[in-house]
C-alpha cells in the first residue's frame, strides 16, 4: 500500500517540469498522511490543473464521505472492474505528485519505517503516483473532491519490506494517463507496473512519522537499525 508520501519541491520547480499554466500554492511536506491535502494534477477543459484533493476516494454514490478514508490505495489488478473505482478509472485519472514514500516493514519489535525515492541527477526529484479522483456532493450541496493511489506488487527493492508498492509513473506516460478521452483498460492497466528498483533507493527511518501531526525535516532523516 501507500500510506504516507513527502513532496518538498518548490512550487516554481513543479509548475515548470509539469508545464502548470499558473504556479500552485505549496509548502514542504514531509509527511503527507491520508485524509489531509493530497498535492494533484488533473486534465480539465483540456488543460493541466493543479489541485489539492482530499486522500481517500469517495465515490460519487457514497452516502458517507467517511468512506473515503478506507479508500486510500485502489489495487491495479482490480480497480477497472471494482464498482467504487471503476468509474473513475476510465474517466477521472490523475497525477498524485511526490518526491519521497514511506513503507512500514513488520519486525519482531514493531514495523520499522523506511523512506523511498527515484534516483535522479537532481537532488529529490519529482515524480507521480497514478491516481485516481472523484468529485461528491451531498444532498444539502457539500462537495468533497478526493482522490486515491493505486498500488501494484512490490520491486525487487521493496518486496523485503512489504508487498505493494505504490504505482509510479514514467513521465512519458502522464500525457496518456491524464488523458479522459482513453477509456479502454488495454491502454492503461499497462501503464499500472512495478518501477524499476535499480532506479530506487531507501532506507530507514525514525517512528515519528507514524504521527500524521509531526510533518518535519526529522521524518526522512535515516537511522542506524
Amino acid at each position: 500500500m501507500c500510506g504516507r508520501f513527502t513532496l518538498q519541491q518548490s512550487a516554481e520547480t513543479i509548475a515548470a517540469l509539469l508545464q502548470l499554466d499558473a504556479v500552485p500554492e505549496l509548502y514542504p511536506r514531509y509527511n503527507i498522511a491520508p485524509t489531509q491535502a493530497a498535492p494533484t494534477m488533473l486534465m480539465l477543459e483540456d488543460a493541466r490543473q493543479f489541485r489539492h484533493l482530499y486522500w481517500g476516494l469517495i465515490p460519487s454514490w457514497a452516502k458517507d464521505p467517511q468512506i473515503g478514508a478506507r479508500l486510500i490505495n485502489a489495487r491495479s489488478e482490480t480497480v477497472a472492474e471494482k464498482p467504487a473505482f471503476r468509474t473513475a478509472f476510465q474517466r477521472r485519472r490523475c497525477l498524485v505528485l511526490a518526491d519521497g514514500f514511506y513503507e512500514w516493514q513488520r519486525r519482531p519489535k514493531g514495523k520499522q519505517p523506511f523512506y523511498f525515492q527515484v534516483r535522479s541527477d537532481v537532488d529529490r526529484p519529482l515524480f507521480a503516483f497514478a491516481g485516481l479522483w472523484e468529485h461528491w456532493e451531498s444532498s444539502e450541496g457539500d462537495t468533497i473532491d478526493s482522490c486515491t493511489i493505486l498500488t501494484t506488487e512490490p520491486n525487487a527493492l521493496l518486496r523485503s519490506i512489504h508487498d505493494r508498492m505504490p504505482v509510479i509513473l514514467q513521465p512519458q506516460d502522464y500525457q496518456l494517463w491524464l488523458d479522459p478521452t482513453v477509456q479502454k483498460p488495454e491502454l492503461l492497466l499497462p501503464l499500472l507496473r512495478p518501477y524499476c528498483s535499480e532506479q530506487m533507493t531507501g532506507y530507514p527511518v525514525s517512528s515519528k512519522v507514524n504521527n500524521p501531526r509531526h510533518d518535519r525535516p526529522d521524518c526522512i532523516e535515516p537511522i542506524a537499525v
